[in-house]
């Protein structure tokens, strides 16, 4: 495995982790996922950091077209609702090259699954990040993100690790990701569904006693549908990740509130639908009527 890096999805993770590998003389291909006119350029990129410096770069990016063989690591921060058409796309350029999947959701590795790519691994992101400009990001790390083996040997773990890192954003290595899969869903469940119905940023958890507690609720009602999975989790853990990215990224819009802010689509069916249609394939549907309502309700301002 090569140390070049091709980033699916020119969004604000997929530009900020582009920039960083870029400026520590990384190899990096940013592969747009969702346009394919069959352009490529070099992009000059910004990344707003939390201490009020930044990093620039230099980036060339690409489309699935111009890229013959994907010899590397290949990570996806496209929106998941897009794996199924990413697949398709990858599937004959990939050969044996590990994809990371860096991107928020229950089940959202099924399509690489159902076509038989030989290396998964699913990276939980505990960093926030949001659009300036075209070119401009600002970016706020929580914690170092995680990473684990779905698929294959897990052979390529710590050079995945190791050739993702960055000063400014920082991974590790996982022996078992899916609790913390399901913590994270249940955080972004929280965030995805309360911010955008407020029209507030991630700070609001923090700041607010009655915000907090509507993410309690649901926090109780998720880890219910996880323990009935065989996921054991802890409530607490949860709501502590909730109010720990709520203060970090204070000030700072969630991904979907963003979307809805700029007409496009959401992950909201990989976040709260997704447990609500676990919970009902395990015949406890009244477990989650608070998460299912929130969900019904970030999709209705979705479509306004």
């Amino acid at each position: 495995m090569t140390e070049r890096v091709y980033i699916v999805g020119a969004g604000a993770i997929g530009k900020a982790l582009a920039v960083f590998l870029t400026s520590n003389g990384k190899e990096v291909i940013l592969i747009r996922g969702s346009v394919d006119d069959g352009t490529e350029e070099t992009v000059s990129l910004e990344i707003l950091l939390n201490n009020n410096t930044t990093v620039k770069a230099d980036v060339l990016t690409s489309t699935f077209s111009q890229q013959k063989n994907l010899d590397g690591v290949v990570v996806l921060t496209n929106k998941s609702f897009g794996n199924a058409s990413v697949a398709a796309a990858l599937k004959e350029k990939i050969g044996t090259s590990p994809i990371v999947i860096m991107q928020n959701g229950l089940n959202i590795e099924e399509p690489f699954l159902d076509d038989q790519f030989e290396y998964i691994y699913r990276c939980v992101l505990f960093a926030t990040s949001q659009s300036i400009t075209d070119r401009t990001v600002r970016f706020k790390p929580v914690a170092l993100s995680a990473i684990g083996n779905v698929k294959g040997s897990g052979s390529h773990l710590q050079q995945i690790v190791a050739c993702l890192s960055t000063g400014e954003f920082g991974f590790q290595a996982v022996p078992d990701i899916h609790p913390i899969i399901w913590k994270k869903v249940i955080a972004n469940c929280v965030f995805n569904s309360i911010c955008p119905l407020l029209d507030t940023d991630n700070g609001i958890f923090y700041r607010d006693e009655a915000a907090r507690s509507l993410a309690i609720e649901v926090i109780a009602e998720c880890v219910h549908v996880a323990r009935a999975t065989g996921v054991a989790i802890d409530e607490n853990e949860v709501l502590q990740t909730v109010l720990l990215i709520s203060k970090s990224s204070d000030g700072q819009l969630i991904s979907t509130l963003q979307d809805i802010r700029n007409k496009r689509p959401t992950e909201i069916d990989s976040l709260n639908f997704a447990i609500v249609k676990i919970a009902s394939q395990l015949n406890m549907a009244e477990v989650t009527l608070k998460t299912k309502l929130l969900g019904e309700l970030t999709k209705l301002k979705s479509h306004l």
